[in-house]
């Protein structure tokens, strides 16, 4: 028998009352312990989440797939109406948001805010796309039957998000799945739980009904997927993280035959060719590398120069990056926030010494800042050596590593030797060498003359090591369906009456 979760609290952060706890069958629990939410910027706890164990995970796919049937029964009318509920209802939690992220993850709030941006954009973008899941009809290769094909939801989905984009994680995974008619049970990062309780809370007061939308938080959570996946009644897991743990995740999908979608770590080359717009680039780069800290699994991870633009770039490069505000994400004009843990920043500085013993030279920054939070100087070094094994480690910091090249092709052979394939960059005023060098990049999606290419009509993925599967666009929501074939017999000869 199920045991009795102790109550939970809501919790208030900058201003904002949030429910704290688990959410499972429609209501929020508490459980017999808690764990400590950071705030990266000072070290400081800002709430107390209750610690999902085992059996609340069991609990959450007991009411997922007891509701299954009959929200996968919902008319496309009424389900996309209950989205338009939901979205506008988290239109008017922005403030909220933006704060919470801010606070538990530490992104500077001018970045939150573009989060929810796009995160209500791509919830917005499967609302609209509910009406326009469509099949195919055919006539049978001999006469004699037709063939209809359909789709239908493939269960109940187990949806892990990462801690660098708490918000658009789960508007991306739960909005294609919800939208596809699976139900859902939603495991946090253990470092920012509380925009993920906003999130869902949202989904409640719009009037999702019980067991369709569950909710996890826990600091164990090989035991949360470790149960889930090893009980046959889930039918997906998507997963968005390292490289490592996606493997791990899916042999543990494979005893069940579990569908899966995996969205894990990139090494995205930035390629900067000869007769590139230096500025264009320079501009692109400093975002691409340092936004979010560097915490992106598509950030510019070699930034790939030819010689004949590679000083102007770094002097310009180096320039803007000494020109980077480092401070709280709630201070103005703050342009990078703090590291995610004070061991994500040891890594960090680990790693600018790894380089540098490796040759490369410190061009600016280079240590921890010193002051309350983890915090780490933006940093541009300059790597010669690409026998490293660094020249293919993601670095997921804000630490860009300028290499040089000698030809476009030469550029394209640095890119592709990686075993990652996710974005990737190129940047020149010749249409035709962007294309032909574009379909030759080993990676599922290619920015040309921009940095920044995440969007709700666009399919979000990579290949190789970087994962499986897609995210947004029209493949959004297919990733939680299964095709159906109907054979069905028609004669053919029958009189037309």
């Amino acid at each position: 028998m199920n045991t009795v979760p102790q109550d939970h609290h809501p919790v208030s952060v900058y201003g904002h009352e949030l429910p704290a706890g688990l959410y499972i069958d429609g209501a929020w629990t508490g459980a017999p312990t808690t764990f400590q939410v950071v705030d990266p910027s000072s070290g400081d706890t800002i709430a107390d989440v209750p610690d999902g164990t085992a059996e609340d995970a069991r609990r959450a796919l007991d009411a997922a797939t007891l509701a299954q049937r009959a929200w996968a029964g919902w008319s496309p009318r009424a389900r996309a109406d209950l989205f338009l509920r939901a979205h506008r209802l988290l239109l008017d939690r922005t403030d909220a948001f933006a704060d919470v992220m801010t606070a538990e993850s530490g992104k500077p709030r001018s970045e939150s805010l573009a989060e929810f941006g796009l995160s209500a954009g791509f919830f917005l973008w499967y609302a609209e796309q509910i009406n326009h899941l469509h099949g195919t009809f055919a006539s049978g290769s001999n006469g004699g039957y037709r063939v209809v094909m359909t789709h239908q939801p493939v269960g109940p989905s187990l949806l892990i998000t990462p801690w660098n984009f708490p918000l658009l994680m789960s508007a991306r995974k739960a909005g294609a799945a919800l939208a596809a008619g699976c139900t859902v049970v939603m495991k946090t990062a253990q470092q920012t739980p509380l925009t993920g309780a906003l999130f869902v809370q949202a989904l409640h007061d719009a009037g999702f009904p019980a067991g369709v939308v569950n909710l996890l938080h826990t600091t164990n959570s090989a035991a949360v997927s470790d149960t889930l996946l090893t009980d046959p009644r889930l039918r997906k897991v998507s997963f968005t993280g390292s490289t490592g743990v996606g493997a791990h995740l899916l042999r543990q999908a494979a005893g069940n035959i579990v569908n899966a979608s995996m969205e894990l770590g990139g090494d995205g080359p930035f390629i900067v060719l000869d007769d590139a717009d230096v500025d264009l680039a320079v501009d692109q780069a400093i975002i691409c590398k340092f936004r979010n800290a560097g915490q992106a699994c598509v950030a510019a991870n070699r930034i790939i120069l030819h010689q004949d633009i590679a000083e102007e770039f770094t002097g310009k490069f180096v320039e803007r990056a000494q020109a980077l505000t480092v401070g709280s994400g709630f201070e103005a004009g703050v342009d990078v926030g703090p590291i995610i843990s004070s061991q994500q920043r040891d890594r960090v500085a680990d790693l600018v010494g790894r380089f540098a013993a490796d040759g490369a030279e410190v061009l600016v920054g280079g240590s921890p800042v010193d002051r309350p939070g983890y915090f780490f100087e933006p940093t541009v070094i300059k790597m010669d050596n690409r026998d490293s094994d660094l020249c293919t480690e993601e670095l997921f910091a804000p630490l860009a590593a300028l290499y040089t090249v000698k030809s476009g092709a030469e550029a394209l052979e640095f890119a592709n030797d990686t075993d990652y394939g996710l974005a990737a960059y190129v940047f020149t005023r010749d249409l035709s060498r962007a294309f032909s060098i574009a379909e030759r990049l080993e990676f599922g999606m290619v920015g040309i003359n921009r940095g920044i290419m995440a969007d709700p009509v666009a399919s979000f993925g990579g290949t190789k090591a970087s994962g499986l599967g897609r995210e947004g666009g029209h493949d959004g929501i297919y990733e939680f369906l299964e095709p159906k074939y109907l054979a069905v017999t028609v004669d053919d000869e029958a009189a037309v009456l």
